[in-house]
């Protein structure tokens, strides 16, 4: 005798009691859209990156700036000996030297930023101890010495560097931090639409239980119907079809439930077998948006603008380079101090020698075969070049704007008709349900309703889905808030 199978609904409470026993000992977290971002701050790995990079573009800029300030160094020779044999010119003889010294040299520089300079304060102390032989002559000599002198080197005819270079920092930091901003932004547009991706999920899941409970208990009239010879046998047939298809679909929207939390989880860098799931309220709420308004706070708040704004600054500092190649210029460099020597350390100034020292170089550039003119002309292209883009990008971000505006308008009758067609078709399974249960239509036909009522809940719920990432896209776009009324700023930038 065939073995009678275990009932659909025995079955699949059998399921959902195993996998309750599977996940008794995780805890299961409750995710909001709000929470969820909170988590992101923290464990995105893309954010984590652009945050890092942030901090080392900030060290760069801290160290560039602490360069300016003055420097204070000490140089010690506690030992220097030597002996050599020379020949001296003036007096046409060979000499043997011998000489031991020590010394140190103790120097502050001061970098000047406002013209590009140095100014120095050196002093140098030493002693020695030196013996020379010439034939049957000998020399000797022990003495301290000190030096102490300012000393100023100024380039003339040039470009600032020192200014150049810190503003090149400051850009790159900025540019660093914009990166970080918008970072944040997409990070919050790819989270919230994962977020809507797992909530659509659950809701096509719990259609789909429903769905298979509808088709549990279309199967139960049918057989009920079957035994006492009130219908014909093929129905049975179409009824358990019908229910095996909505066993299917309920495993089908679980897994790819599964998947779309797993891809959430990647984003808010959470574990992987961690159990989630996101709660939140889906609900139409109108919000006015004034076209002209989210054009203009777009022009003028987007950081991609602020990037181009960077990147012409960038250009023309290069352009000042290639001006400056074979170019004249110059180099002032004086000095003036004290020099003294004895060989008893507290008489070392008893007679000082002032020892001022005046150089002024120049380079000239004679010929250079039109090498700076084309450089220069190609700097000047590569400007234009920018120039075009930029007016592009301003075109890019205003029709970015227009198409969101015109989408959210659109998804707003989109809703208006999913809202409809739920309950036109809720009315319509209802009204056949009740025309299946006195057999006036046939189990197929039954379940093309029940399949028409779960696509219009889906379609409603999308289209609800599709308004709220819409409405976020148009506050990314144009950096403005028009549920709160408030601009946006993405994130402070530290001084």
């Amino acid at each position: 005798m065939r073995k009678r199978p275990l009932s659909p609904l025995r079955l699949v409470g059998l399921c959902l009691l195993i996998l309750s026993l599977s996940v008794a000992g995780h805890s299961q977290r409750l995710l909001t859209i709000e929470q969820a971002l909170d988590i992101a701050e923290e464990n995105s790995p893309t954010l984590r990156d652009t945050r890092m990079n942030l901090e080392r573009y900030q060290q760069n800029l801290i160290a560039q700036r602490a360069s300016l300030k003055s420097r204070f160094s000490l140089n010690l020779t506690p030992i220097n000996y030597r002996k050599d044999r020379q020949f001296e010119n003036r007096l046409s003889q060979w000499y043997t030297n011998e000489s031991f010294s020590t010394g140190g040299q103790f120097m502050v520089q001061q970098p000047i930023l406002l013209t590009d300079g140095t100014i120095s304060l050196i002093n140098n102390l030493s002693w020695q101890d030196s013996q020379s032989s010439t034939g049957d002559m000998e020399t000797s000599n022990r003495s301290f010495q000190n030096r102490l002198y300012l000393e100023l080197s100024q380039p003339i005819f040039t470009y600032n560097t020192r200014r150049m270079a810190l503003k090149e920092i400051e850009f790159a930091y900025e540019n660093a931090y914009i990166n970080y901003a918008l970072q944040r932004l997409r990070t919050e547009s790819q989270i919230t639409e994962q977020f809507y991706r797992v909530y659509s999920g659950q809701s096509s899941l719990d259609i789909a239980h429903e769905e298979l409970k509808n088709a549990q208990q279309s199967y139960d009239i049918i057989k009920d119907k079957v035994e006492a010879d009130l219908t014909a046998r093929d129905e049975l047939f179409q009824a358990e079809l019908n229910l095996a298809t909505a066993k299917s679909n309920v495993e089908s929207e679980l897994t790819t439930l599964e998947n779309a939390k797993d891809q959430l989880k990647k984003i808010l860098g959470i574990p992987l077998d961690e159990m989630i799931t996101v709660v939140t309220e889906v609900t139409l709420k109108e919000v006015e948006i004034n076209l002209g308004q989210a054009i203009e706070s777009g022009l003028s708040s987007r950081l991609e603008l602020r990037e181009r704004e960077i990147e012409a600054e960038q250009l023309e500092f290069e352009m000042i380079r290639t001006k400056a190649q074979n170019e004249f210029k110059g180099e002032v460099n004086l000095s003036i101090g004290l020099t003294g020597d004895d060989s008893s350390l507290g008489q070392i100034y008893k007679k000082p020698t002032q020892s001022p020292q005046v150089m002024i170089t120049f380079a000239v550039p004679i010929f250079d075969w039109g090498e700076k003119k084309a450089r220069i002309k190609a700097q000047k292209i590569a400007q234009q070049i920018h120039e075009y883009q930029t007016r592009d990008a301003e075109i890019d971000i205003e029709l970015e704007i227009r198409q969101a505006w015109r989408q959210l308008e659109n998804y707003r009758t989109q809703i208006s008709i999913a809202e409809q067609n739920v309950e036109n078709a809720q009315l319509t399974y209802d009204l056949n349900l009740t025309r299946y249960r006195e057999g006036d239509i046939t189990g197929m036909e039954m379940n093309q309703f029940q399949t028409q009522l779960s696509n219009k809940r889906i379609s409603y719920t999308q289209a609800l889905i599709n308004y709220k990432i819409q409405l976020l896209n148009m506050k990314i776009l144009s950096l403005y808030d028009f549920e709160k009324r408030e601009a946006i700023v993405p994130m402070e930038i530290k001084n």
